[in-house]
């Protein structure tokens, strides 16, 4: 039987937290503090602002507000992986002195708290409506979302993998415009057409494409992926292929409505 190693934060007996622990609890306390604001300030303009939002059904208008924030911490993850991973100088190659895998600043620190704020907020809700808010698929990609930041935020290591996986919630406003304006009737209107005209190629550039550069990004630095502790190393190579193969699913699924939508529009021309 192989014996798994942890870095030493995860069983670490000394009873004095560290200064970085602090900050991650109140990153992922943030992180949950900001969906039940924007989701209280969601409702409130969108019954201001929306004429049909007061008709929607009771579970609708909680749908809409979850989208909402879900919509708020994607555009917040998205700029922030983009700044962290192309525009600083976090992972250039030779930046810090350290193994890429074992970069991390407080800004990625931050984030990736955030983050697992959002996904435990947005989970509970998912289970508290369940299915309303989505099935099983949801868990699974909210769980396995969770179980990578969590190992990636203790152990200091693996950061630019999990921030090249966190960009790719740039496409969930466009899946959540959908979304609102199906509910408000507008799925004939060129807006919708331009939105899913743009999630596909979204989809297909975030989703995709990143995924390819993502394990590609691995097998170049793969002397250095294993220098990951076990548990982290293994779940690298299993929970990057799982959520590979549920974009590609959900890919063929929008470009499916696509496809849909433009045969329609044409014939309604």
């Amino acid at each position: 039987m192989v014996a798994l190693s942890f870095p030493s934060s995860f069983v670490s007996t000394n009873h004095d937290a560290p200064p970085e622990e602090f900050r991650w609890i109140a990153s992922v306390f943030i992180g949950i503090v900001m969906c039940i604001i924007v989701y209280q300030v969601t409702g409130f303009i969108s019954l201001l602002c929306f004429n049909g939002y007061s008709r929607l059904k009771k579970m609708e208008r909680v749908e809409w507000k979850n989208r909402g924030f879900s919509t708020f911490h994607a555009l917040v993850v998205a700029f922030a992986s983009l700044y962290l991973l192309l525009l600083s100088d976090q992972f250039k190659e030779d930046s810090h002195g350290k193994s890429i895998i074992n970069h991390t600043s407080t800004l990625s620190d931050t984030i990736l708290g955030v983050s697992l704020g959002y996904f435990l907020s947005d989970l509970g809700m998912i289970f508290w409506h369940f299915p309303a808010l989505g099935g099983w698929e949801y868990v699974l990609h909210h769980g396995l979302s969770m179980f990578s930041i969590f190992l990636s935020l203790m152990s200091g290591q693996g950061q630019i993998y999990i921030l090249m996986v966190l960009f790719t919630e740039s496409t969930t406003p466009f899946v959540n415009l959908r979304w609102y304006l199906d509910v408000a009737g507008q799925k004939n209107s060129k807006l919708y057409l331009c939105n899913g005209i743009l999630l596909f190629l979204g989809w297909l550039v975030a989703r995709i494409i990143l995924f390819i550069i993502f394990f590609i990004h691995m097998l170049l630095h793969f002397d250095q992926v294993k220098q990951i502790f076990d548990l982290g190393f293994y779940s690298l190579l299993v929970v990057g292929p799982i959520l590979a193969l549920m974009n590609f699913f959900w890919f063929w699924k929008i470009a499916k409505g696509l496809v849909k939508t433009l045969s329609k529009a044409r014939h309604n021309t």
